[in-house]
């Protein structure tokens, strides 16, 4: 069994900054890509940002220049800066990683974090 376990969210005024974190614990060989999502109130969840074992990044076009993602292996935790937040980026976010485990990659969700950005 492998659980995600998110924490950094929070009330923030535009322009301001968070950083989120995910542990993996459980059973885990390695972890391939780890990647943090977002879902606002009637909207469909979406990619923010995503980071191979190696480091390679990707990110969604409306946080890039704002937010970096990063990973510790050896802690199996993913994290998020979050700078220059707007009220745009108010939404659940959304831990995902995708470990291995007796050698089967699974994919595992976090429970969410609520951050919400004030203008």
């Amino acid at each position: 069994q492998v659980q995600l376990v998110e924490s950094g969210g929070g009330l923030v005024q535009a322009g301001g900054s968070l950083r989120l974190s995910c542990a993996a614990s459980g059973s885990i060989f390695s972890i391939n890509a780890m990647g943090w999502y977002r879902q606002a109130p009637g909207k469909q969840r979406e990619l923010v940002a995503a980071i191979t074992s190696g480091g390679s990044t990707n990110y969604a076009d409306s946080v890039k220049g704002r937010f970096t993602i990063s990973r510790d292996n050896a802690k199996n935790t993913v994290y998020l800066q979050m700078n220059s937040l707007k009220p745009e980026d108010t939404a659940v976010y959304y831990c995902n990683a995708d470990p291995i485990v007796a050698g089967i990659e699974y994919d595992y969700w976090g429970q969410g974090t609520q951050v919400t950005v004030s203008s």
